[in-house]
C-alpha cells in the first residue's frame, strides 16, 4: 500500500472506526444528542465545538488539494453556527462524514512524492506533515469529546 493509500486509511480510521485506538468520531458522536452536543462543562468546549473544529480542518485541506490555496485561519475553526435542533447537529454530522471521505478519495489519488512537497508555504511543512497533524489532530480532540461525554453523564 503506498503512503498516501494508508495515510487516506488513517484518516478514514479516525472518523469511522478501525484505527489502533478502536474508537472513532462517527461511532462517539452517534449517541450524543443535539442538547448534549451544545452543553458545556467545566471551561471545555462544548462536543459540538469539536466536532465543527475537527472537521474545518478536513475542509481546509481539501481546499489546498482542489485549488492549491491556503484558506483557513485558525480562529474561524471555532466558528460553530448555530444548532438549534436535533436535525441541524445530525447535518453536522453528516458534513463531516463527507469531508472525510471526500479528502481521504484525494489523498489516496496523490502519488507519494507530493507528500513531501510543501503544503503551500514551506514555514507550514509537508504535505505529509500537515495530513498526519490532521489526523492527530482528530485523535487529540476525540479523546476530548470522549470525556467530556463521561462527565455529562455523571
Amino acid at each position: 500500500m503506498s503512503l498516501a493509500k494508508q495515510m487516506a486509511k488513517q484518516l478514514r480510521d479516525v472518523h469511522f472506526g478501525g484505527n489502533w485506538t478502536t474508537t472513532d468520531l462517527k461511532t462517539t458522536l452517534s449517541d450524543v444528542s443535539w442538547k448534549e452536543a451544545l452543553t458545556q462543562v467545566y471551561s471545555l468546549n462544548s462536543i459540538a465545538a469539536l466536532s465543527f473544529h475537527m472537521t474545518y480542518y478536513v475542509e481546509v485541506l481539501i481546499t489546498v488539494l482542489e485549488e492549491h490555496k491556503l484558506v483557513g485561519k485558525d480562529e474561524l475553526s471555532w466558528n460553530l453556527p448555530a444548532i438549534e435542533s436535533q436535525e441541524a447537529w445530525e447535518n453536522l454530522q453528516k458534513n463531516a462524514w463527507l469531508k472525510a471521505e471526500k479528502a481521504a478519495l484525494m489523498i489516496e489519488e496523490l502519488p507519494d512524492e507530493r507528500l513531501t512537497e510543501d503544503f503551500i508555504d514551506p514555514k507550514y511543512g509537508t504535505m505529509y506533515r500537515n495530513i498526519a497533524g490532521i489526523v492527530e489532530h482528530m485523535h487529540y480532540h476525540l479523546g476530548q469529546i470522549t470525556i467530556i461525554k463521561k462527565l455529562l453523564v455523571q
